[in-house]
């Protein structure tokens, strides 16, 4: 089973006034803008490329919402899924559905299950340092599908800040941090599988979501993605 982790856009607002209310680390936001990611499997063939666009932006409770609409295509263009997440932000927080982490192909077998989600959100700081531990985060999902059930479990654990690094990436250079973790996912239908996975992701300050992924499996390189495009 492949796994990846997918770039998902993710926000903070600084909610005082309606001006904050536009704006992500200093960065303006609005419904229409997004970014593109390239994604290639471990001998780095393009394996599809995915583009997220914000739909809504919304304050709720002094937390803002962002919708984000996302579209999958194949390498030659063909759309291939469709989904919708929603992101949770503060002053100091970002808050993001763990289930932005299901790759396409499981996204793909979970729509005959009608699968129902809860999550501990991925957080992440405002600001990130060298040698930071961040909090878990994990995903259960039960479904059925006739008279056939199918349970998962994700945990997402040991997440480091290890370093700050240039990374050069199709969208251009930037001065990233790296950060590490762990990815167990336990899937049953009838027989359980469980796989686990380990990544290391780029986030540059100045950008409001990873710029770069890697999934390993064994210590072998199983999938890569890239921002391509920042609109």
């Amino acid at each position: 089973m492949k796994n990846r982790i997918l770039l998902v856009i993710v926000f903070s607002f600084f909610a005082i006034t309606a001006t904050y209310a536009q704006e992500c680390f200093g960065v303006k936001m609005k419904a229409g803008s997004g970014f593109d990611m390239a994604t290639y499997d471990g001998k780095g063939k393009l394996t599809g490329n995915i583009s997220y666009k914000i739909a809504k932006v919304s304050q709720e409770g002094g937390m803002a919402l962002i919708t984000l609409d996302m579209e999958v295509f194949d390498p030659k263009g063909k759309s291939q899924l469709k989904n919708s997440y929603q992101m949770k932000c503060n002053g100091s927080t970002l808050m993001i559905d763990a289930s932005t982490l299901i790759n396409q192909e499981q996204m793909k077998s979970f729509e005959n299950f009608n699968m129902k989600f809860t999550s501990t959100n991925i957080e992440y700081p405002t600001k990130l340092t060298v040698g930071e531990k961040l909090k878990d985060a994990s995903l259960k999902g039960e479904g059925t599908s006739g008279p056939m059930a199918m349970t998962m479990n994700m945990l997402i654990s040991n997440r480091n800040v290890e370093d700050q690094e240039k990374v050069t990436i199709p969208a251009g250079t930037f001065d990233a941090y790296k950060l590490t973790s762990d990815m167990k996912m336990e899937t049953k239908m009838g027989f359980g599988i469980t796989v686990d996975i380990n990544t290391i992701s780029w986030r540059a300050p100045g950008v409001l979501w990873d710029i770069k992924s890697e999934s390993y499996r064994k210590g072998k390189l199983i999938s890569r993605s890239e921002l391509t495009k920042i609109y």
